[in-house]
């Protein structure tokens, strides 16, 4: 059962900015502070600019390919099933973890609103607040949305507020010394902040849910860099002209400070609840997000099929729903160890650098299947600057994050010995890179046929009698010069025994049509089109030769032909059937594509990809 598309441009970018507006902004600052000093402001701009190779690779990934699971299908289409069990995994634990933990940071300013909360108390509270999301999450992505459209924009206004109310108020002489530590440690510390803005690609597992993917998508998560972007260094900026640097340094609460210096308690609790605001929109965001990872997961059989299980009545993936929440009630209630959430970075930023090799993959396979309506620029140089920025910041979380992440690997890779390797046998594009490489052809077409289908959701292209056609039509690639008397006689013997007519009657009716008046109707196309005996008979077959097919009134060689055979009682559909044809070739780049199509069933898609008006009536 497919998942609703119910999510617009506006849900996209809420669900990335609440994803990022969380601890980065109420918590890290301080902590950065204590490492940079005022230079934190230039740590969040290097930061943010680390991050923009994933954002341009995933928003080009996100419109080729709309699918649930998102950073896991990119990755397992383009590196295999072995990379992809790990993927999925590491996403789906990084994404868990991280947003039971942001239900366990409201505690920090919960104590701010309610001082006599206990730490049980907190741990009910966001257990509370987690079944909650889930129960949203299991009735109704819609709603999900809606609710997540609403925290936000209440978010962000009362962070403007903030701006507006305390721009007048800062103290210049705060940012000196600018860079107390040295330029190194703007560079350590942006790394420690650098997973603030990674919640921007989890829109990357929802975008099957998306409407018109592939505008909503990159618009969503562009505009969410960009606001959050801006947010952050406007904020962080004005904590730092605000807050005395001895207070600053190390707070947990450096937002609300600032907001306490500028209109006392009062502000201090107004940035406690935009704080708690943000926290549960990362909660919820991630719940959303990180749900469809198993799901996708187990679609292609890299998980049980139970994780697949969608709602007959909401359509929403309730298994993988319920054992994500599952999993994170259970860190909330017993976890609390500082090495794990730096193990949940340390993967985020794994699966970001192979976010970017899939990318270069995929740009390097040359399927002519994937088409996004996004192309992001300077591929690959961009892409492999940001795997050697993302190896540099793995190597810097310390060694016990990197000996649980090789832990996690290995676990991964035994799933995948163990459970998938005798259940899939795709290619990934991955193979196709390969095959380019070696000019070996290798058996097995999986996913060139399932960016196909893809594309047609993507599109919402429904099918009409012509792609019927085309889909069961005979196509001929020749790749030497031949005469149209050749052809003709070859696809006469073919057509024989479905149209139950002599092959030697075709032919003779081939050649009568071309002397009555040549087929070639432009340089390197023609169309021949013939009537035969019988009834409800029509068929087309597709020709493409490399070395040109030579007509004897055509002063140029054909390389191009559509032919189509059909009885006196489809001659109404062969009109329709004709304008199908010149809306195909029309089409952009069709020539160029045609000629470069690497076998007989990537011409078949060119055809049936093709931006034509569908005749459904």
């Amino acid at each position: 059962m497919k998942l609703k598309k119910e999510l617009g441009a506006l849900d996209v970018f809420c669900v990335a900015s609440g994803a990022m507006i969380s601890s980065g902004l109420f918590v890290l600052p301080g902590l950065a502070f204590a490492k940079a000093g005022p230079a934190v402001i230039l740590a969040y701009i290097v930061a943010s600019v680390m991050v923009i190779p994933s954002i341009l690779s995933k928003a080009e990934l996100c419109t080729a390919m709309p699918k649930a699971g998102g950073t896991y299908f990119f990755i397992e289409r383009s590196l295999g099933p072995a990379t992809g069990v790990f993927g999925g995994l590491a996403n789906w634990f990084s994404l868990s973890l991280k947003s039971a933990f942001a239900l366990m940071g409201m505690g920090i300013f919960a104590v701010l609103l309610y001082p006599e909360i206990t730490e049980m108390q907190i741990k009910l509270v966001a257990v509370g607040c987690c079944l909650f999301f889930t129960v949203l999450n299991l009735v109704s992505v819609k709603s999900t949305g809606r609710f997540q459209v609403w925290l936000v924009l209440g978010l962000i206004g009362l962070l403007v507020l903030y701006l507006i109310r305390g721009i007048g108020s800062i103290d210049v002489h705060r940012f000196t010394p600018f860079m107390p530590f040295g330029l190194g440690s703007v560079f350590a510390t942006a790394g420690l902040v650098f997973i603030s803005f990674g919640g921007v690609t989890k829109v990357a597992s929802i975008a099957e849910e998306a409407k018109d993917p592939r505008r909503s998508i990159p618009l969503g998560m562009f505009l969410a860099f960009l606001v959050v972007s801006l947010l952050y260094l406007l904020i962080v900026s004005l904590t730092v002209g605000l807050v005395n640097p001895q207070t600053l340094s190390g707070s947990r609460i450096p937002i609300s400070l600032g907001a306490g210096s500028l209109m006392g308690p009062l502000g201090g609790t107004i940035m406690a609840v935009a704080a708690l605001i943000a926290f549960i929109t990362t909660a919820n965001a991630g719940i959303l997000s990180a749900s469809r990872f198993p799901m996708a997961m187990s679609r292609d059989q890299l998980l049980p099929n139970v994780f697949q299980r969608v709602s007959p009545r909401f359509h929403t993936p309730q298994i993988s729903i319920l054992i994500t929440s599952a999993f994170m009630i259970c860190t909330i209630l017993f976890l609390s160890l500082e090495d794990l959430i730096k193990t949940a970075s340390t993967l985020k930023i794994l699966v970001f650098m192979f976010v970017n090799i899939s990318h270069i993959i995929m740009r390097a396979s040359k399927i002519p299947n994937y088409r996004p309506s996004f192309r992001a620029p300077l591929c690959p140089w961009l892409q492999m600057l940001g795997v050697i920025v993302y190896g540099f910041l793995i190597f810097q979380m310390g060694s016990t994050p990197l000996i649980i992440t090789g832990g996690f690997i290995l676990l991964g890779y035994a799933w995948y010995w163990a459970y998938v390797r005798r259940r899939v046998s795709r290619r990934s594009a991955l193979m196709h890179v390969v095959e380019r490489v070696t000019a070996r052809e290798m058996a097995g077409d999986t996913l060139r046929d399932e960016l196909r289908e893809i594309l047609m959701e993507r599109d919402e292209i429904v099918e009409d009698r012509f792609d019927r056609l085309i889909r069961e039509a005979k196509i001929l690639d020749f790749e030497s010069s031949l005469k149209a008397e050749q052809v003709f006689k070859k696809i006469s013997q073919d057509l024989s025994a479905q149209l139950k007519v002599d092959a030697d009657k075709l032919f003779a009716l081939f050649m009568e049509r071309e002397r009555q008046s040549s087929t070639v109707i432009r340089p390197g196309l023609a169309i021949p089109h013939i009537i035969v005996p019988g009834e409800h008979q029509f068929q087309i077959v597709l020709v493409r030769c490399q070395g040109g097919i030579l007509f004897p009134q055509a002063p140029k060689p054909v390389h191009t032909m559509f032919i189509l055979v059909g009885s006196i009682d489809e001659r109404n559909y062969h009109l329709r059937a004709l304008m199908a044809v010149a809306q195909v070739v029309q089409g952009p780049d069709f020539e160029k594509r045609w000629l470069g199509a690497r076998n007989t069933e990537a011409l078949r898609d060119i055809v049936l990809l093709s931006g034509r008006k569908r005749d459904v009536s």
